[in-house]
């Protein structure tokens, strides 16, 4: 994994959404590093492998409750926090936005942006009394693009990008950064849905529409799991201690945001 050297075991990250996908290479790519690791999911199933030594917690990133639950056992059993990584989404309704429910709408938002601010909202008094964190927010490039049938999920993405940039105006002066990685397309299961809801939606198999995808880059390639890991491990670092109020895409160079062939 990228990002300075980190041996030092007293360092602590939490990672939401932490049991699978790009959370779950997140979460490695830290451990390999040294830190100490606690993830949450939603889907309790996704916690039920995790190495020794990590802590994982049952969360609804979208409800306050829990999540002040949540911080409260990490304030007990660790004391502070160095590192957060906001990861928690989910992908929503692919529909033309006449034909999205507004249910479906708050849905998406809510975990997307509400999971982010809750997260950030309870991460920062810990990290205020330390002088000192670092706040990695997963957006996506649908946070830089517009992106026919996936209005709610873009503007969620465009959001966590505000509040990234707001965080890391109100909390530099304490030593805390804050930053965004815009994920392009993640290979995984969770794209392999968009990519099917996708197809159906525009009347076209689920090849044609990954091929859109991977063509509409430079590189001509979906993203691992493990890249967007190496990203955030990276703004996690001293490496990155002056790398703040960014937001860095992984993804190959999005060139065409309107996949199609």
């Amino acid at each position: 994994m990228s990002g300075a050297p980190n041996t030092d075991a007293s360092r602590r990250v939490l990672i939401t959404a932490g049991g699978s996908g790009i959370g779950r290479a997140m979460a490695e790519g830290f451990a390999a590093e040294g830190y100490q690791v606690w993830v949450t999911d939603v889907n309790a199933d996704s916690l039920s492998d995790l190495p020794s030594g990590w802590r994982g917690s049952v969360v609804n990133a979208a409800d306050e409750s829990d999540v002040a639950g949540l911080f409260g056992e990490i304030t007990a059993e660790w004391g502070g926090l160095d590192v957060l990584c906001a990861n928690a989404g989910i992908a929503g309704p692919t529909a033309l936005i006449e034909d999205i429910a507004l249910a479906d709408w708050q849905a998406c938002v809510s975990v997307n942006l509400e999971g982010a601010f809750l997260a950030a909202k309870y991460a920062a008094p810990l990290m205020k009394a330390a002088r000192s964190g670092s706040i990695v927010i997963t957006s996506s490039t649908a946070g830089l693009f517009g992106y026919p049938n996936r209005a709610p999920y873009a503007a969620a993405k465009w959001a966590v990008i505000g509040l990234m940039k707001t965080l890391a105006m109100e909390l530099g002066s304490f030593g805390i950064r804050a930053n965004a990685i815009c994920p392009g397309a993640v290979e995984g299961p969770r794209m392999e849905g968009v990519l099917e809801r996708e197809a159906q939606a525009k009347g076209m198999s689920r090849d044609q529409v990954y091929d859109g995808y991977a063509s509409g880059t430079s590189m001509r390639s979906f993203v691992e799991a493990r890249d967007i890991a190496n990203m955030a491990v990276f703004l996690g670092s001293d490496a990155a201690r002056l790398v703040s109020g960014q937001v860095i895409a992984v993804d190959g160079h999005t060139e065409n945001p309107d996949p199609k062939v």
